[in-house]
């Protein structure tokens, strides 16, 4: 029945868009994204923020990952000041906004590391970790495994 509700939201992203996807899948209490086989955590919905500056920072944040993400462009983003925003996301989202930022980066990267398309270096690039060894490191923490296992894991034939 899981993989019906994928297929019907992945059919959902394609026709209407990542943002009505996500709505969709926020309605039906399930997560946007899940590969098979893996987990069905979600950093995006684990930060369903309250307000919609938070959620403006958010979007901006998911929108320029590749870029180095200051907290004073996250507050412009949020129309708050700097000590502001962090209170209020903090507040919001149970987590500091670097925290945050880097378990975005991280999703962003999984998921581009489970379809097994692009380079490690690529991925790292794209999402903002600069470099495949911070990208590494910021796994093993988050998930005790390398990107490499994680894609060998998500297609035991490919290679990184």
């Amino acid at each position: 029945m899981t993989a019906g509700v994928d297929m019907a939201l992945g059919l959902v992203e394609r026709d209407m868009g990542e943002d009505v996807a996500r709505a969709t899948a926020k309605m039906m209490v399930v997560h946007h994204r899940r590969a098979g086989g893996q987990s069905q955590h979600s950093a995006m919905f684990e930060l369903d923020a309250k307000s919609d500056r938070i959620q403006d920072a958010l979007a901006f944040a998911k929108k320029n990952l590749r870029e180095p993400l200051t907290n004073e462009q996250l507050a412009q983003a949020a129309r708050l000041s700097p000590r502001q925003f962090t209170r209020v996301f903090r507040k919001e989202t149970g987590q500091s906004p670097a925290r945050a930022i880097e378990n975005l980066r991280l999703e962003a990267a999984r998921y581009l590391i489970e379809q097994g398309r692009l380079p490690v270096e690529v991925i790292a690039r794209e999402t903002g970790f600069g470099d495949r060894e911070r990208m590494r490191r910021s796994f093993l923490r988050a998930y005790g495994q390398t990107p490499q296992a994680i894609r060998n894991a998500s297609h035991p034939l490919a290679t990184i």
